[in-house]
């Protein structure tokens, strides 16, 4: 069972004002209930609402514990809805290594006594409902591996009955949830890797996902990202490159878990080349879509 968290942690991120938070409460039940589990398909971890003393701290917040014989420590964490994540370390008290997700509605998850996380304190990243952030731990104020995690509305409350795949979990509730996060492929799109006013153009299959060019007619920008459909939240390696003619080709390459990318390049009227890989298969496309 988790030590209690300390007031200045429960309230370490600003709440949403009270307008925001009025326009946004159906949005916000929508979105809240249809958070997945924090963990990787198909994985069975107990919710635990538990009501102690002291209590915990916040009230209605869940710890994820071991389920039968398999042992929560060191579970790769993921987002249980998407929204752009927030990187924190309180150190030895508290919450320890401990990440926010806040949610397009103003809604806000939360995911502590974390051993990793994905970025480092002080980073944030735009997640999809499925992306890694983390790995079970026991930091901060924590006596046994577990996750300590809490939904709260726009208004910055806690939800006390908080669900997760479709299973509400209320106070003094102890429920074992199975999870179906990350079972569905990548949770990332190319127009969501590449922004605000870009459009598909193009794309080609890679063995293991694939490679797309998009198009923003507002900057006469190009993008292009390779995302997987396989191997999904592994790293391996991959890539993707954009080389308007006549330029230099940009590349962006590594060991990714969901895509390579993006890669932007300026390119209004001008023919582009442009493709990207996994593993060892390559496309690399003729120049072409030269109005665009």
């Amino acid at each position: 069972m988790a030590a209690a968290l300390s007031p200045q942690a429960a309230s370490a991120a600003p709440a949403a004002s009270s307008s925001a938070a009025s326009a946004a409460s159906a949005a916000s039940v929508r979105v809240m209930a249809s958070h997945k589990s924090p963990f990787n398909c198909g994985k069975t971890f107990y919710a635990n609402n538990w009501i102690d003393t002291p209590p915990h701290n916040p009230e209605g917040s869940i710890d994820w514990q071991t389920y039968g014989s398999d042992a929560i420590n060191g579970e790769p964490v993921r987002a249980t809805a998407a929204g752009t994540a927030y990187f924190n370390d309180a150190g030895s008290t508290s919450y320890g290594k401990w990440v926010e997700v806040r949610h397009s509605d103003g809604t806000r998850t939360r995911y502590a006594h974390l051993a990793t996380m994905v970025r480092a304190a002080g980073g944030s990243m735009s997640v999809g409902q499925g992306t890694q952030i983390g790995t079970v731990g026991s930091t901060g104020g924590s006596n046994a591996p577990h996750l300590h995690y809490e939904q709260r509305t726009s208004g910055g409350a806690v939800d006390t009955s908080p669900t997760v795949e479709g299973v509400t979990v209320s106070l003094g509730q102890k429920k074992a949830v199975t999870s179906t996060n990350a079972c569905g492929g990548n949770p990332y799109t190319p127009e969501e890797v590449c922004g605000s006013g870009y459009a598909t153009i193009d794309s080609a299959a890679l063995t293991g996902g694939r490679v797309y060019l998009l198009y923003n007619s507002g900057n006469g920008n190009n993008c292009v990202t390779t995302l997987k459909t396989t191997n999904v939240g592994t790293p391996s390696s991959m890539s993707a490159f954009l080389e308007p003619e006549g330029s230099s080709r940009t590349t962006n390459s590594g060991s990714f878990g969901y895509y390579a990318g993006p890669v932007t390049r300026s390119a209004p009227g001008t023919c582009v080349k442009w493709g990207g890989s996994i593993g060892s298969d390559s496309y690399t496309s003729p120049f072409e879509h030269c109005g665009s």
